[in-house]
């Protein structure tokens, strides 16, 4: 090869003279190569942002989740020693923006204080006329407040700290200043507030006239006091426990008269039944609406009385919730009035509720059992403050450790600690906002915790483990976010989510796969290539659907139609496979030439017609089919209440069965049927292949009917496990939807994939004497598995 490059001229390159033909130049021009520069810097970049984007979500997720299980913090911390008389204190009572705090003492002595540095504040004085609270108890909202005395009278009212918004030139002139933020008259506290608006916090006094409960001169030494109804039909539910050992139950219900404003009462008293001779009552509890009285005695015993016939109670149950030898040292209800928080000398801390059990021995059917054993404190608890918002609340023990605590979560959420590690606090207040605990204990030296807690509730166990929530029988997973309610505790797990979502995404697929793969097999093989560029596109178009108007269509349209026709829809499963098998048998048994002349849409649109027929058939064959199978109630039986497990596992039985049966008769018969096929005429081939498809379908029903009654018979029900009681948005209807949804994503990947085998394997197939069939199945198929498989 010569090394040396010739270059041609014109003429030698056309000796004929004719002018040389139009040869375009090789050299890409410099707008290309900035155009190719630049889409590849912008396709790197964009995958980097998209990274980056991820990673972002991510950290983003991270950052928001990181606090729900970094439990509370102390905010601020004061110390100082609070104006006033000392203790006892019957209550201490802080107000919901930590401004002003009240404590009562049992000779009617008011004392109201500033919260951040303890200044005395003016507050008159409750006139007891001489007597002596024995006992108090005050609401968890609205301020209501009863007194028991020693003469054996009550007396109800409202304590009140009463919060107004005020321009800031209505502040008065001359104020003492508290801190950075509030100042007082001597009476009432301001504080400055953003917009130029002053919070004006006054205390408000309002008590009712005493009544006579007990016998005259014998005290009161235990009460409990709820308020419930409405505006216009307030109620007062209470209960008392004088010093002779006798418990009374009083309701009261007022009436409002709208145009005169006139209020009249009614007030019934029951007697409960004795307590046993020798019990010192600790304390007692009274539902809100009074059918429910809990009275402990200091011995750790809790008695427990019906009272939902007012004129017969009866004592339902006799309960040991502190162990012998020690005693009972706090008892309250947790917001809800249903879970009971019981304190003890040996620091134990638990909470109790009533739960129905058949087996109780009790008169109302009821058992109080302990749901959540709490930590315990290092020494005896002496005093408990409870939310008014959440299952959360505040104990102190006798070496004045204060924990805050979330009952449902079994959480110790903060510990809280004072400058001195050994005062003992003698009454202890949590704010209305859980936001801030206020201790008091000897020479009135107060300790002031501003503390946030935003997540109490949420823990590892709680959305993971299994929690007893009130009124569930056991501790189990449950999900229920939100109520309508306040005192609803919210249900966290996220164990039935996340079943939940496997199982919906398992009946989606099990729905959605042989559907689509399927569909697909048929559209790349066997249908008409004029059919075929119709149902492809339509097909793809369906992946556009919007899976929230999917998921809207199945709650409000499909869900029903489902309820109604439940049996129906169930058969269905079974009545359109078989229908479509029906239609292949008679198309066989048509003669060749008829049969060619319907290849294409005919053939197509007679499939459907065989769809319509086997929905008509599973419409018409539902009832009997429910009251064959089901007991002629499939909700019912779902619940458990009639029927037993054998036809649901028929039903699921069913498919593996024939597979199973299937198998075994190819392998015994099916070289035989083969080869006398082969002799037979086309119709006779048809019907010899028809009627072994009866027999085996035959058989397959015998063998699992069987199998079902065994797997009863041996206890498997799958009633309470795999079918739970029927709702109408369930797993069927939801795997229905996503299933939809996913079917057209399925099929266009996989009609792909069929479609781009090489076409010299289809002609190689069948000019081996293959069928379509066998074609698709034993060539196509696994040329195309890669891209066929759902989870490629």
């Amino acid at each position: 090869m010569d090394p040396h490059p010739v270059n041609l001229t014109d003429s030698d390159a056309n000796p004929s003279g004719h002018p040389a033909p139009y040869r375009r130049s090789k050299e890409v021009r410099r707008s290309v190569h900035i155009i190719d520069k630049a889409a590849d810097v912008s396709i790197t970049v964009g995958g980097l942002a998209v990274i980056l984007a991820v990673f972002g979500i991510m950290v983003f997720l991270v950052a928001v989740a990181v606090p729900l299980f970094r439990g509370g913090k102390i905010e601020s911390r004061v110390e100082y020693s609070a104006a006033g008389r000392k203790g006892p204190f019957l209550s201490t009572i802080v107000d919901e923006y930590k401004t002003v705090g009240v404590t009562v003492a049992p000779e009617g002595g008011l004392d109201m204080f500033h919260v951040e540095t303890g200044s005395r504040l003016d507050s008159p004085d409750l006139n007891f006329d001489q007597r002596k609270a024995t006992a108090y108890d005050r609401t968890l909202k609205g301020g209501n407040t009863a007194f028991g005395f020693d003469d054996g009278s009550i007396q109800f009212g409202r304590i009140v700290m009463k919060a107004e918004i005020l321009p800031a030139e209505e502040r008065p002139a001359g104020l003492k200043p508290l801190n950075r933020r509030d100042s007082t008259d001597g009476k009432a506290v301001y504080s400055t507030i953003p917009g130029e608006q002053v919070r004006r916090i006054t205390l408000q006094l309002e008590f009712d006239p005493p009544q006579q409960i007990a016998e005259p001169g014998v005290p009161i030494v235990a009460m409990d006091y709820r308020v419930g109804g409405t505006v216009e039909r307030p109620t007062r539910a209470f209960v008392t426990v004088d010093a002779q050992g006798i418990a009374r139950l009083s309701f009261v219900e007022s009436k409002t008269n709208m145009l005169t404003q006139e209020t009249t009462s009614e007030v019934s008293t029951a007697r409960l039944p004795d307590l046993p001779k020798g019990v010192k009552v600790a304390n007692v509890l009274v539902t809100e609406p009074g059918d429910q009285v809990f009275v402990a005695d200091e011995a750790g015993i809790l008695y427990r009385y019906d009272t939902r016939d007012f004129d017969e109670p009866v004592l339902a149950e006799r309960k040991q919730v502190i162990p012998s030898g020690n005693r009972l040292t706090g008892l309250a209800f947790l917001t809800g009035d249903q879970s009971v928080v019981v304190g003890g000398s040996d620091g134990s801390v638990n909470v109790y509720f009533r739960l129905r059990d058949r087996e109780a021995k009790t008169s109302d059917g009821f058992v109080t059992v302990l749901a959540h054993r709490m930590e315990p404190h290092a020494s005896a608890v002496r005093q408990i403050a409870i939310s008014n918002r959440i299952k959360m609340f505040v104990t102190a023990d006798a070496n004045g450790r204060i924990w805050m605590r979330h009952a449902t979560s079994e959480k110790t959420v903060l510990r809280l600690k004072s400058r001195d590690p050994a005062r003992r606090y003698d009454a202890l207040a949590l704010a209305s906002r859980d936001d801030g605990v206020l201790g008091i204990g000897e020479n009135r030296m107060a300790t002031f915790w501003n503390v946030s807690i935003p997540h109490p509730e949420t823990t590892w166990k709680t959305l993971f483990g299994k929690v007893w929530y009130e009124g569930y029988p056991e501790p189990g997973y449950t999900w229920q976010s939100s109520s309508g309610t306040d005192t609803f505790e919210p249900k966290l797990s996220l164990v039935p989510l996340i079943f939940g979502t496997i199982k919906a995404t398992l009946y989606s697929l099990l729905f959605a796969i042989p559907v689509a793969l399927l569909g697909a097999v048929y559209t790349s093989e066997f249908v008409h290539p004029r059919v075929r560029a119709t149902v492809k596109p339509t097909m793809e178009m369906m992946a556009s659907l919007p899976s929230v108007v999917l998921g809207f269509i199945a709650a409000l349209i499909l869900a029903p139609i489902v309820e109604s026709w439940i049996a129906s829809v169930i058969l269905l499963f079974i009545i359109l496979p078989a229908s479509m098998m029906t239609a292949a048998f008679l198309w066989q048994l048509l003669p060749p030439p008829f049969a060619r002349s319907l290849e294409g849409l005919p053939k197509f649109c007679l499939m459907f017609v065989a769809l319509l027929v086997g929905i008509f058939v599973s419409h018409w064959l539902g009832p009997p089919f429910e009251r064959l199978f089901f007991s002629g109630d499939l909700k019912a039986w779902a619940h458990g209440d009639v029927g037993t497990g054998t036809p649901f596992l028929f039903l699921i039985t069913l498919p593996g069965v024939f597979i199973g049966t299937a198998m075994l008769a190819s392998r015994i018969t099916g070289h035989w049927v083969r080869e006398k096929m082969a002799r037979l005429s086309n119709f006779q081939a048809g019907l010899l292949d028809a009627g072994r498809w009866i027999v085996l379908s035959a058989v397959t029903a015998v063998v699992g009917y069987g199998l079902s009654v065994l797997l009863n018979s041996i206890g498997l029900d799958p009633r309470g496990g795999v079918v739970g009681t029927y709702v109408q948005r369930n797993v069927l209807v939801v795997g229905f939807a996503m299933g939809f949804a996913v079917i057209p994503i399925i099929y266009t990947i996989a009609e792909d994939a069929l479609s781009a085998v090489p076409e010299h394997l289809r002609a190689a197939s069948l000019a081996c004497g293959g069928t379509p069939w066998q074609t698709a199945i034993y060539v196509i198929l696994p040329t195309a598995l890669s891209g066929v498989s759902p989870l490629s």
